[in-house]
Formats: C-alpha cells, structure tokens, sequence
C-alpha cells in the first residue's frame, strides 16, 4: 500500500513498538491515531508525535467501540489497524496468579479480538483493509515461568490464522510480527531488567518491519515476521 494514503489505528501507541511505529508511518505521511489506558501519556505522546491520541482500555468493550467511533471520525475511514496492546506477567506454575492470568488474557487476547473484530467490520463493508498482530516469538515455543504470557500469544497466533483465512476474500491482509526480547518499559513492568541492552533488538527495529509490511504492493502480503537480535550475549 501507499504509506502516505494510510489511515493507521496503533493499539498501545503511548510507547515502545507502538510510539515508534507511529513516528514512522506518521513521517511517510500517514494519518494515524494511537490509543493507551493512561490518557496523561498518550495525550503527551500524540503531541510529539503529531498524531491522534485517544484514552481506551482495549479489554473494555465499550472503550473499543468509543475509539472505533473516534478513529473513523478522525481520519475519514482506517484501513490499517496495528494490533499491538500488549502486558506480560512471568512466574513459576505452582505460583502462577489466576488474578494476573485473567489481566494478560483480557489485554493481550480479548483486547485483541475486540478491535480486529471493529476493524474487520470495517474492512469487509470496504473490501480491504490491513491488520497487523504483534504476538512474540513466546507465540512460536514455550520457556520456563511463560505460561500465562505465552498461552496468550500462541492464541494470537491461531487467531491470526484464523483471521487470515476468513478474510483474504474480502482484500484484507492479516499479519503478525512475532519480536523476540526488545528494550522497552515492558520488561521493567512485568519484572525482569534488559541485559546487554546495546546488542539487543530497539523498538525502531520492529517498526521497519511494520512498515516493510505494509508498504508491499496490495497484491501480496507477508503472512507473519519473526525478528531476532543477531548476537543479543
């Protein structure tokens, strides 16, 4: 697609993969709105990046339908949606927190399928459209501590499929982007400090492949991505 004719819609844009693939498709000339839970910081992350913001929990689906409404307002239509909202939360079986197994299922997985399911109710009434999941390469095999984080994107990776298959009929592409560890505030909220930092994977490197994605011709698309540091020590 042409960037610069994109109507772009990033779940969790306030910061990290979401922030700066916002800057990029923003600096190629699309228009774009990013949503986050804490409204001082996508307010203020909106302002720098010269984009939309708007306050929603994607778990919540009346919030879902608040920024839908927003975002066909705001830009005139969407026909991409980056579906990149994300928690993680890593703990050992026996002491795994059912608690905290319901919050990263209801963010990462239901917040999911509650704004591709807006979005492809779009698509399909267009007959194209483009969405992009960012699961992890924790969607593609297991570790230790990761059964909570990990169910969730092994089910964002049968979901992508699942989407794919229903909607290639209607033009639209369905993606996924599977990153494995990148510096971000994420690993300092679900507790583990980024080591070597200056060999691992940057935000700005999973936008590029957001951006190579989506930037093929509409004739094709690749179906999934997964990014690796080349020697993250």
């Amino acid at each position: 697609m042409d960037i610069s004719k994109a109507k772009v819609l990033i779940t969790g844009g306030s910061s990290g993969i979401g922030y700066e693939t916002a800057k990029l498709l923003r600096s190629q000339g699309a228009e774009v709105v990013i949503c986050g839970r804490n409204e001082e910081s996508i307010l203020k992350a909106a302002k720098e990046l010269d984009v939309h913001g708007f306050k929603a929990d994607v778990a919540n689906e009346a919030d879902v339908q608040a920024l839908f409404d927003f975002t066909l307002k705001t830009l005139g239509g969407l026909n991409v949606l980056i579906n990149n909202a994300g928690i993680g939360y890593f703990a050992p079986l026996v002491s795994t927190s059912m608690d905290e197994f319901q919050s990263i299922w209801d963010v990462n997985v239901k917040g999911l399928v509650l704004c591709g399911q807006a979005a492809a109710r779009h698509f399909v009434a267009e007959n194209t459209g483009n969405i992009i999941n960012i699961s992890s390469s924790a969607g593609l095999k297991g570790f230790a501590n990761g059964t909570a984080y990990v169910a969730t994107k092994f089910a964002v990776t049968g979901i992508t499929e699942c989407w794919r298959a229903e909607l290639r009929k209607n033009n639209v592409r369905v993606m996924q982007v599977n990153p494995s560890e990148v510096v971000t505030h994420f690993g300092a909220k679900a507790g583990y400090e980024h080591k070597n930092q200056d060999s691992k994977l940057k935000p700005s490197e999973i936008a590029h492949v957001i951006h190579s994605m989506l930037s093929m011709n509409d004739v094709g698309f690749i179906t999934d991505a997964t990014v690796w540091a080349t020697n993250p020590q």
